[in-house]
């Protein structure tokens, strides 16, 4: 099991990887190895997460979220297939933690008063501007 959160814990055989050549520099090495790391985690039919934590975890996913709501994690910073590995889990965990956290609600503010009188004073001042720009026979 892999702990995320004191409440969400992943068992280990709900992400799968796949190793896959890395793209970008790297010389011959990069034609011969399979270093890079494609994780994948099936949000939708994981039993450790609410409804709730499922749905901002599959908004949070954005682009990598497929359709049948997979998400898939491409990592290829590393030389190493190990570190590759560790950089798409933390991701993945690092993603799900953000989920976990509950949005604080934004509680509705009223204007104060003095913010009320500037901006009334400005449509003053734009209204009297306008004003003498009006033709002085048209309003007559």
């Amino acid at each position: 099991m892999i702990r995320v959160t004191r409440s969400i814990a992943l068992d280990e055989s709900e992400i799968s990887e796949s190793f896959i050549r890395a793209s970008g520099p790297g010389g011959q090495n990069v034609n011969k190895l399979s270093t890079a790391v494609q994780l994948r985690f099936d949000v939708r039919h994981s039993p450790s997460f609410s409804d709730e934590v499922r749905v901002r975890l599959e908004r949070l996913a954005g682009k990598r979220l497929t359709r049948d709501g997979v998400i898939v994690i491409t990592a290829q910073r590393h030389r190493e297939r190990e570190r590759n590995r560790t950089d798409a889990l933390e991701r993945l965990l690092e993603l799900i933690r953000q989920a976990a956290e509950r949005p604080i609600p934004r509680r509705p503010t009223r204007p104060t008063l003095a913010s009320k009188r500037r901006r009334l004073e400005g449509k003053k001042r734009t209204s009297g501007i306008k004003n003498l720009r009006r033709n002085q026979s048209d309003g007559d």
